[in-house]
């Protein structure tokens, strides 16, 4: 648009992508401050009452949460490493992913006494617009009689270096204790944490209770079983990555999956998962043996409210699995350390809700009344939650066999194929010009689709009265989702090195599948070098293809 923002406050709505995202957006565009605030369209249901009477923002409401843009760094000032007595730490102005600009978060309310008088260009179409009674224009600066005026921003910030507390609990083994299965969510939250976390933190601790009640009775799980409370989720996964930092050299050789609790509900629609494809058919068998908890589907079971309310948009014959992103305390098992990771939560409608996140989100709103008054007040939406989380929990830590499945990923990764060179025929005409050619990351599928399908018949095959046998396929299973990672990370984020799976660098809740091809393509018709431009796309390929058949391998019998 030609707006220069080089040292100028701007203002800009929650939602769409990451808070964080926003930041330092604004900071490469020169801004000196950002005001973020929660507009109505976003954040308010037609038809509903602003709480307390209905669930929706009120005016004066305002959202908070950390806009640290990390990069799945963890503690800003000690990057890679756990944040100890003895760790060296970076001054606070070279630490990672901390803001130089001032940010402050307002009410829409507040928002509307600035945006009313904005001057400036008309926004460029329709979805810059909210509900606000305001043009919405784009400024710079105020129109009219208030052209003359300014706004400052005080931000009084107090930066401390605190001690936080991780809270660990432990089944250990009874046949294979050195193999963990972790279920992990954060107890932190701004202020009350109604939802986020407390639907989650209750979640983990009866499952927690109800496994030690197992356990009193004589039960031992195969594997070990890690409980996991972190702290500091909401300043930047901090409590989670620390430890995972503290422990990687373990974990990477001994973890066979991670579970996360964060929030149970974020609506009162429909189960949403998002995990690695090795879940999705354990996610798939235990759902049909627990209740759904949804209005008209008494005596049926999750799977079948799941599969009619969110089909998949791929099988219409499966629900919906989500690729997963960021923004919760599953980042650094999944994306860097390549540990098989899921999470099962109750959602809204997508077709009807289109508003980001459940309105009240981080506000001082999110009360426990709210959840018992509107989103579950038999409270059966987070049973339904807490049975999901503790049978994936129980499958793995008690199988003889892994409840991995190989062929779904073999598939999974076919259709993100696909999806990335459907994406970059869009540039034909470039392909052809630069010789860019996916030639080798649709062999490597295919090759990696041969071993998971010869791997999983010799799994069929397996004798399980042969315990050498039964460790080393369950070894290859538990170490498939590790050849996914890149020790030298994706390009600038170091910390994210799963290649198939990542936040998207431009928006970090989101997952993205190739995320190293995607991120090289994105605007790439901007770059003023388009030569070396599509050079890195064409080294994202290569990279991309050595990983998934270098996955293969691992799955080959042993010779």
């Amino acid at each position: 648009m030609g707006i220069n923002c080089t040292g100028k406050i701007v203002i800009a709505r929650y939602g769409k992508v990451f808070r964080g995202n926003k930041v330092k957006n604004a900071m490469l565009a020169g801004a000196k401050g950002i005001i973020l605030y929660s507009d109505p369209a976003d954040y308010c249901s037609p038809g509903v009452k602003p709480y307390p009477g209905g669930w929706n923002l009120p005016g004066g409401g305002v959202q908070r949460g950390n806009v640290l843009n990390l990069n799945g760094a963890g503690d800003p000032l000690t990057p890679g490493y756990p944040a100890k007595e003895y760790t060296f730490r970076y001054e606070t102005k070279d630490g990672i992913g901390i803001p130089k600009i001032p940010v402050h978060p307002v009410s829409y309310n507040d928002a509307e006494m600035l945006l009313q008088f904005m001057g400036g260009s008309k926004a460029p179409d329709e979805t810059w617009k909210g509900n606000l009674n305001v043009s919405y224009n784009v400024g710079p600066g105020f129109s009219g009689t208030y052209s003359t005026r300014k706004v400052q921003m005080h931000i009084h910030t107090v930066n401390q270096i605190t001690r936080i507390y991780n809270v660990i609990g432990t089944i250990k083994g009874a046949i294979e204790p050195d193999r963990y299965i972790i279920l992990g969510g954060h107890r932190d939250s701004w202020v009350f944490g109604g939802i986020d976390p407390t639907t989650g933190a209750a979640v983990l601790q009866e499952v927690a209770r109800s496994f030690g009640k197992m356990v009193k009775q004589g039960w031992r799980p195969r594997r070990t079983i890690i409980f996991a409370s972190w702290d500091a989720e909401e300043f930047g996964l901090l409590g989670s990555t620390e430890w995972a930092e503290e422990n990687a050299k373990i974990l990477q050789a001994r973890a066979v999956a991670y579970i996360n609790t964060d929030s149970s509900i974020e609506g009162n629609y429909t189960l949403r998962v998002d995990c690695t494809p090795l879940l999705n058919q354990l996610v798939y068998n235990l759902t049909k043996e627990i209740s759904s908890p949804d209005e008209g589907y008494e005596g049926k079971s999750l799977y079948q409210s799941w599969i009619e309310k969110d089909p998949s948009p791929q099988n219409r014959d499966l629900p919906r699995i989500n690729k997963l992103g960021s923004g919760s305390d599953f980042e650094a098992y999944f994306q860097r350390l390549g540990i098989a990771s899921g999470r099962a939560r109750y959602t809204k409608n997508r077709k009807v809700d289109k508003f980001s996140n459940y309105p009240v989100y981080h506000s001082t709103y999110e009360t426990f009344e709210l959840v018992e008054d509107f989103y579950d007040p038999t409270f059966k939406k987070q049973l339904a939650v807490a049975q999901v989380r503790a049978a994936l929990v129980y499958e793995l830590a008690d199988s003889q066999v892994l409840p991995l499945h190989c062929p779904d990923y073999a598939e999974a990764l076919r259709i993100y194929a696909n999806g990335i060179y459907n994406l970059a025929m869009k540039h034909k005409t470039q392909l052809e010009m630069y010789k860019v050619s996916f030639a080798p990351l649709f062999s490597a599928v295919s090759n990696f689709t041969d071993e998971a399908m010869d791997f999983h018949y010799r799994l069929l095959q397996l004798d399980k009265n042969e315990p050498i046998a039964m460790r080393s396929m369950n070894d290859q299973l538990m170490l498939l989702e590790r050849s996914f990672i890149d020790p030298l990370g994706l390009p600038g984020r170091q910390f994210y090195r799963h290649i198939i799976f990542a936040p998207s660098s431009h928006n970090k809740y989101a997952g993205e599948s190739f995320p190293g091809i995607y991120d090289a393509m994105f605007d790439i018709d901007s770059r003023k070098d388009q030569n070396k431009a599509w050079d890195e796309v064409k080294r994202q390929i290569s990279i991309a293809a050595f990983t998934v058949q270098a996955a293969a391998g691992t799955l080959k019998a042993v010779i």
